[in-house]
């Protein structure tokens, strides 16, 4: 009886080591891969700026791309100079944001088709990226470069994963969640917001990314909304100004009732700043646990009283 107790207890403590090497060999969980593709350097800044500045100081690896160069959007500059310009301001707005990359393809401004050879090229950007999460447009918006980015990832939603489609990157094996950046365009259908972020503890980074975009937010945006003397010369003053055009807009109803069930209403009510995703019904549809995960700023739900 003496020498079977003592073999059960020796198997019993190899279990128990074996077990802890398996626990201690599990690696943490990796961090999310969060992809935004916009049309034009800036886009992505001006729909997410915020929730990427979140993401990354979480520790999560966030890139940005633009599909186009952006050297048609000036009033004075043009060509192979703007988008040089642009692409500068592009890198300078990741790093204040603190993002891993910043990719800008050479397509033309205001020149975006949504052809096979671009729609290729974002399946593999999407699967050399290793996504979890995606952020595009919709595909209605004025500007055809925002529609047919939107569109194009539409397309690349399910192909990601089709291995003999764009063969030379290795198709994923899981599909990410597709989010719609938000907008306010109501024709054929308006924006409707499942998750709403709070951005007010890095709304300061989001301005200084804003403010990287000199071409844009104190040039052409100005000039085009025949806003161009308004801009002020002083730098300070000048962030100010584009604070208040850019980032004190109210929050719709639909976007506080969203901040609501994701962080209960009392704390949503304190919410100044917030921006806002729909889920594309193309990628993987996840489920609220999910969206927790994958938006690890929301925090726990709030207990219904």
């Amino acid at each position: 009886m003496r020498q079977v107790a003592m073999k059960a207890w020796i198997v019993y403590g190899l279990m128990t080591l074996i077990s802890a090497m398996g626990t201690a060999a599990q690696p943490a969980e990796r961090p999310l891969r969060v992809l935004c593709i916009g049309a034009h350097p800036d886009d992505c800044e001006v729909k997410m700026g915020g929730t990427a500045a979140l993401y990354a100081a979480m520790g999560h690896q966030v890139k940005f791309i633009s599909v186009t160069n952006g050297d048609a959007g000036h009033y004075a500059q043009g060509g192979g100079l703007l988008a040089e310009r642009r692409r500068a301001e592009a890198q300078e707005a990741a790093r204040r944001l603190g993002i891993a990359a910043y990719e800008v393809l050479d397509y033309h401004d205001a020149e975006l088709v949504p052809s096979l050879e671009v729609r290729k090229q974002l399946i593999r950007k999407i699967r050399e990226w290793q996504a979890d999460l995606v952020f595009a447009p919709r595909p209605n918006d004025y500007h055809p470069d925002h529609r047919y980015t939107g569109q194009l990832v539409q397309d690349a939603a399910y192909l990601v994963m089709v291995p003999n489609v764009a063969s030379d990157v290795p198709a994923l094996r899981h599909n990410p969640v597709f989010l719609y950046l938000s907008d306010h365009f109501q024709k054929p259908n308006p924006f409707t917001p499942d998750i709403a972020v709070a951005i007010d503890e890095v709304v300061g980074r989001k301005l200084e990314a804003l403010d990287a975009h000199v071409s844009q937010f104190y040039e052409w945006l100005p000039w085009i909304d025949g806003r161009l003397e308004e801009v002020p010369a002083d730098p300070v003053a000048r962030r100010e100004w584009l604070r208040q055009a850019w980032l004190e807009q109210p929050l719709t109803d639909h976007v506080r009732a969203a901040l609501a069930r994701w962080y209960g209403p009392e704390t949503a009510a304190r919410v100044r700043y917030a921006e806002a995703f729909e889920i594309c019904e193309y990628g993987h549809q996840p489920t609220e646990a999910e969206i927790r995960r994958l938006f690890p700023m929301l925090g726990q739900p709030v207990e219904q009283h």
